[in-house]
């Protein structure tokens, strides 16, 4: 299998949809209840850190950051999102795309990368603990999902 690393362009969007959909149909990912249109995501995201990881020439997972706060001395702490085609789960892509956002960030001169993750989503929770991040909160019934249940969420940082 040929693989690489490089820019999400805003053409890859269908895709990075689709992952994204892929995600809400499960549940355990996000608060969104629907995938929103390219320019709400772009509006929400950096333009540092949005990458794709392509496997033979498709989209397998993508990753992207944006901001924690509007307050200046917070510009250098960047949430994570990263979300991985199903079919290409447990495969590395994960690790590869979080060594690349780190990668990019520290030359960016973020200095803490900062993640979300439902207490149930036992891969994600396993991505961010091979990756280095570290457990800093828990926050009990702190939303309802898509099916209108109620999730907790632990929080990651890695600082860099």
């Amino acid at each position: 299998m040929k693989s690489q690393i490089r820019n999400m362009q805003p053409e890859d969007w269908p895709r990075v949809g689709e992952i994204y959909s892929q995600a809400l149909e499960i549940g355990i990912s996000t608060f969104q209840r629907n995938c929103p249109s390219y320019e709400d995501w772009d509006r929400s995201h950096l333009k540092i850190g949005r990458l794709v990881y392509e496997a033979d020439g498709l989209v397998a997972g993508w990753i992207a950051l944006s901001p924690t706060s509007a307050r200046e001395c917070y510009r250098g702490v960047v949430e994570v999102s990263v979300y991985i085609d199903k079919a290409f789960q447990h495969q590395g892509v994960g690790k590869a795309l979080m060594a690349k956002v780190e990668e990019e960030s520290r030359a960016a001169g973020f200095w803490s990368l900062y993640s979300s993750v439902f207490a149930v989503n036992e891969a994600s929770l396993a991505l961010h603990k091979v990756c280095g991040f570290r457990k800093i909160g828990y926050r009990e019934r702190i939303a309802k999902d898509r099916f209108d249940q109620w999730q907790d969420t632990i929080l990651f940082e890695k600082r860099l």
